[in-house]
């Protein structure tokens, strides 16, 4: 059966990718220095998988997943509501999910890589499933003063949401080609803006700038890298955040963390590791030498939680880089979905992910 639905959802890729590759990419990629010969790619080659680790690959995650990449049991999620976000503090942050965070900052809503969906899939009847439901329904959140995203996989960047959240958003920010993918959907090509590497723009007193990541892109098997990944830095009266996206350990965080930090907060990726992805999603360790690059004064980690996206046990992230960031001294919040964090002075939160197996 698991083998059949393998075979649909493949199929179904490819449909999705004939559609997909209907165009070719603008002219103006060419001005960007990660475009080369009709891809985007990172400054250094990345290591790629051989045929025989694909297979492995393939079927340890199809038949031969340990034991507790998914809980056995609810995790804790506090509900939120348009009012109580409406009369919340500025400059609180809230998880919703995964990569999903709402900003609150000079009096407006912000939301990175927004999924709300069951699955991070191209399809809801197959793929990773959700641990727990997003703490607020996209039709209760306020109006969005913009989104935010960071690249086009499928667990940063929903469909459904998109679409959802179009009529209540007034702004979409995307790297290159990924704004593009919106304007395709639907999306109000006014409101989308794109950019490339170290561009950005300022919005109601928000400054926002798109900065490198090692990753790669792409939502069908044959689009691979069609479209830009990037970490964002978000700047606002004093504040300085860095919000990592999906990537690899590189040189880059000490070029950012130099050119815009120290970083009040960083928002960095911690999870969905695996040795035999090393370039593109940080081992704990690596999440935590990021971390002092960038000169950042509390950690907050991401990108776990929600999905099964790994090999490893889902609660093996927080502990491992909560035993690295005590070891070093290095603050660290964990707050529940939907626990509102202080973004001026962030509470250590509680360590929930231990009263769940």
């Amino acid at each position: 059966m698991r083998i059949l639905l393998i075979a649909i959802l493949f199929g179904t890729l490819l449909i999705m990718t004939f559609r997909t590759l209907a165009s070719t990419p603008p002219s103006s990629f060419d001005t960007s220095s990660q475009f080369h010969d009709g891809k985007f790619r990172n400054p250094v080659p990345m290591s790629k998988l051989g045929l025989g680790d694909m297979a492995r690959l393939w079927w340890k995650a199809m038949f031969d997943k340990p034991a507790g990449t998914v809980p056995s049991a609810a995790i804790p999620v506090r509900p939120l509501s348009r009012a109580a976000l409406l009369a919340a503090p500025d400059q609180t942050l809230y998880r919703l999910g995964h990569s999903t965070m709402l900003l609150k900052l000079g009096g407006e809503f912000y939301l990175t890589d927004p999924v709300f969906s069951r699955r991070a899939s191209p399809v809801q009847w197959a793929g990773p499933a959700r641990f727990h439901a997003p703490p607020i329904g996209i039709e209760e959140l306020p109006p969005i003063k913009a989104v935010i995203l960071s690249h086009d996989h499928y667990d940063h960047l929903d469909h459904a949401a998109i679409l959802a959240l179009a009529g209540k958003t007034a702004h979409f920010l995307a790297p290159l080609g990924v704004g593009r993918r919106l304007v395709d959907w639907g999306v109000d090509a006014a409101r989308v803006q794109e950019f490339d590497w170290w561009e950005g723009t300022t919005i109601d007193g928000v400054r926002f700038v798109a900065t490198p990541a090692q990753h790669f892109s792409g939502r069908t098997p044959l689009d691979g890298n069609a479209t830009l990944w990037a970490s964002w830095v978000v700047l606002h009266d004093g504040l300085r955040l860095f919000f990592s996206g999906d990537t690899g350990y590189f040189k880059g965080f000490g070029e950012i963390g130099a050119k815009y930090g120290p970083f009040d907060v960083a928002l960095l990726e911690t999870g969905a590791y695996d040795k035999l992805w090393p370039d593109v999603h940080m081992q704990p360790e690596q999440t935590l030498q990021a971390f002092l690059d960038l000169g950042g004064k509390h950690l907050v980690p991401i990108h776990n939680g929600t999905f099964d996206l790994g090999m490893h046990r889902w609660q093996e992230p927080f502990e491992r880089i909560a035993a690295l960031a005590q070891a070093r001294g290095v603050a660290m919040a964990t707050p529940e979905m939907g626990e509102p964090l202080d973004l001026r002075r962030p509470q250590p939160g509680t360590a929930w992910w231990r009263a769940v197996e």
